[in-house]
This record gives C-alpha cells, structure tokens and sequence, in this order.
C-alpha cells in the first residue's frame, strides 16, 4: 500500500501577528513555526494505518521555503518513510487550488492507494485543498472524518456533520481523507526515532517542475480586523428591558 500525507508548515497561533508591507499577507520574519495542527492528525492516522498492513509505505509531502523540512522531519520522526519538499519561497501567494495542482503533478504517476491531509490549515482555513487534489486526481475525497478503519481495501470512515451529527461512510480504495481534530492521538516523536529519521530519504523538488497553472484566487488586501464600539448593557425588570432593546433596535439598525 502507497500512502501519500500532505501537510503545511505554519506559524505558532500563539504568535503576535503584523500585516506585511504589501499588506496581502502576514509578516513572516520573527514568527515561530510548527506542523498545521491539522496535518498531525493526518500523519498519526497514516502512520497507524501503516502498523496494521505492515507493507505500507509512507510519504510524506509538503510545500514551502527551506524552513518547512523541519515540520517534514518530524513526520519522518513520526514514522513515514521518506519525505518530498517542493521548495518555494512564495507558497503563500498561492491559492489551494494551485497548490492542489503541484501535488497533482508530483502524485498522478505515482499510484498511491490513500491520501490523507488536514481539514485546513490554520493559517488560510479555507478547507479545500484536499477536495480539489482528489478531484483532479479523479478519486473520491472524504471530508472531516474523526474515525477511520480499515479492512480488504475498504475504509469505513466517521465524518464530523454540522450540530454535533455524524456520518458513515464506507469507500473502496484509492481515495482521500481530510482529518478533524480528535480523529486520534498524535504521538510525540522518541529521541530514537528522531535520529532514526536523519537517515530517512528527504527530496528537494523545485516548484517550477511542477507549476502548470495559475491561481484562481487573488488575496487583494489582508488587514486588521475593524474595531467597532463596546456593549450596551441594560439592567432592570424583562419587561421594560423588552421595550427597551425594541427600541434601541428601531433606533439604532436597521432590524425593525
């Protein structure tokens, strides 16, 4: 079994944010960086996945500037095989739909039997670059799933539904999940493991071998979030509070 995880570098939420001086982006000097929490999960459940087949094989894939072979380390650490980075120092100009179409044209000859990748990413959030590589990959993509089993090529997989429902789904390999928080227990790379990992296979692709298209999206300007006035808070009996609130409401918006 060929197992492809795709997983993103990001900044510590933690971290004191400043809009760049294009102002179409955030500043990316003095931040501290860590795996997509996300992502984690992804390479947890692959790398479990791999311990009950036993002759899978794990890569593991990500996209950016030379610093993101760190959060590629920690996956090797957390027992995938090999790593691939796809160097590019302005990854963050692009859209998930161009991203999805890098690692089309790395994966498309590949034949990996399952891919998994986080929800979203806690930087852009827009939760799409998993759906759009399995529809360009031509293979079925399941969304958010916090439980996953597997058995004679199928996966029956849990999906998170809106107010706390959930899903069941069975789908026959190949095919896509996107991992949710609480899928499973990410585990901390051992020392051994981390030195083991040193000897690991860690490719360095330039994106310019697999750039084909352009971004349908352009982030235009990216800008502090509007401060607006504080709380109106009334005390006293419901009942003027009801006519109160009616009239500040008449007054004040435009909702009565």
């Amino acid at each position: 079994m060929k197992i492809l995880v795709c997983i993103k570098q990001v900044p510590d939420m933690e971290s004191k944010f400043k809009v760049d001086s294009e102002g179409k982006w955030y500043d990316q000097t003095d931040l501290a960086y860590r795996m997509n929490e996300y992502d984690e999960y992804a390479v947890e459940q692959a790398v479990r996945l791999k311990e009950q087949v036993k002759d899978a094989d794990i890569t593991v894939l990500s996209i950016g500037p030379e610093r993101v072979k760190e959060a590629i380390k920690k996956a090797l650490a957390m027992g995938c095989d090999r790593g691939v980075h796809i160097k590019d120092d302005e990854d963050y100009k692009k859209d998930p739909y161009q991203k999805a179409n890098i690692v089309y044209e790395f994966a498309k000859d590949k034949g990996f039997d399952i891919i998994f990748t986080g929800m979203q990413s806690q930087d852009r959030g827009s939760g799409q670059f998993g759906v759009i590589l399995a529809e360009l990959l031509g293979i079925p993509a399941v969304t958010t799933i916090v439980g996953f089993e597997y058995a004679d090529g199928v996966v029956t997989a849990k999906r998170e539904l809106e107010g706390g429902k959930k899903a069941i789904v069975k789908v026959k390999l190949p095919a896509l999940f996107t991992c949710q928080l609480g899928l499973n227990e990410p585990r901390y790379p051992t020392l051994p493991n981390i030195m083991k990992a040193k000897k690991k296979e860690l490719l360095t692709h330039d994106v310019s071998e697999f750039l084909k298209d352009e971004a349908l999206v352009e982030t235009v300007k990216v800008d502090y979030p509007e401060k607006k006035g504080g709380a109106l808070i009334l005390e006293g009996d419901i009942a003027d509070l009801v006519e109160k609130t009616v009239q500040i409401l008449k007054e004040k918006t435009s909702v009565l």
